[in-house]
């Protein structure tokens, strides 16, 4: 197969590569870029833990193929935190609120939530339980998630450890 090149910013450092096109964004992620955060679990995006940023939305990096990327500016669970390894408040909150258990499915989840309170900051619960409707997780009964949006929302309304590069 023919290998086409790509180019996009991930987590504010550029990346070139070639890839076939058949890779899909969350492939490239891992295997060209090291970024091992972006979780593959069910490969169709059912499950919601390949979640990352692109250009700022929530995507599923598996339904994505790398090259539709091109150009764009990709933000994975490992760019959420500071530059200083500073947690986000979304990040804080999940810790706080005891809003993961193995982990697993956390990064989609940091990424899901962070889109979500950048479009808005202050959701209800219902639009909380909805936006997270496309994420899975087995272990914790959601419950601590929902409170970790709410604790996240608060620490940015008030501007708590807020990072500037995370929302």
């Amino acid at each position: 197969m023919h290998e086409q090149p790509v180019e996009l910013t991930v987590n504010g450092r550029n990346h070139r590569g070639y890839v076939e096109p058949r890779v899909t964004l969350a492939d490239f992620l891992r295997e060209s870029c090291g970024l091992t955060g972006t979780h593959l679990g069910c490969e169709h995006g059912a499950c919601g833990a390949c979640t990352v940023l692109l250009d700022g939305q929530a995507v599923r990096s598996c339904l994505i193929f790398a090259v539709q990327a091109e150009g764009q500016d990709v933000t994975t669970v490992e760019g959420i935190a500071g530059p200083d390894g500073e947690l986000s408040p979304v990040q804080s909150a999940m810790r706080e609120c005891h809003g993961l258990q193995c982990g697993f499915c956390t990064p989609g989840f940091v990424t899901t939530i962070t889109a979500m309170l950048a479009e808005n900051p202050d959701p209800s619960d219902e639009e909380i339980r909805e936006g997270l409707s496309g994420n899975f997780c087995r272990c914790t009964g959601y419950q601590g998630i929902v409170n970790a949006v709410r604790r996240a929302a608060e620490m940015t309304r008030n501007g708590e450890d807020v990072n500037p590069h995370a929302l």
